[in-house]
């Protein structure tokens, strides 16, 4: 299961650093494993990732639960939120190529834009659900 997690993960980057569009809005491939501790805003963070045995008396999969983080200038939410457009756009029923596994379905589940107490930022959360199963050998 753990490493459908990680093709997951490699997958979802690639499919963010490669848009043209969401790389121009960050003002660059910024998208992190974990928050940075100087990187100008705007920028992406890879979040908590669950992952539960979907498996079937016949079949092998998993669910996976991951949470990306949305890190946008102070002033207003406007940044925030077209970034999270454009991140939801871009994963929502997509279909990403993983090297040892299938994607069955990527879903955004929930998002939330709201201003970091204590800081100018803002801070949006995209929610995923993504079910996959390995590759018949």
């Amino acid at each position: 299961m753990m490493q459908a997690s990680a093709e997951l993960q490699t997958t979802i980057v690639s499919a963010l650093t490669g848009d043209p569009a969401l790389t121009a809005m960050l003002g660059g491939p910024k998208v992190f494993d974990r928050q940075p501790e100087r990187a100008a805003f705007p920028y992406l963070t890879l979040g908590r990732t669950a992952v539960v045995d979907w498996s079937t008396g016949s079949e092998d999969g998993s669910e996976h639960i991951l949470t990306l983080h949305v890190w946008g200038r102070g002033g207003s939410k406007q940044e925030t939120y077209a970034i999270m457009d454009k991140v939801t756009n871009r994963l929502h029923d997509a279909t990403l190529p993983m090297d040892g596994h299938r994607l069955v379905n990527l879903r955004l589940q929930f998002a939330e834009a709201r201003q970091e107490p204590d800081s100018p930022a803002y801070h949006g959360i995209l929610r995923f659900r993504a079910v996959t199963e390995p590759l018949a050998s």
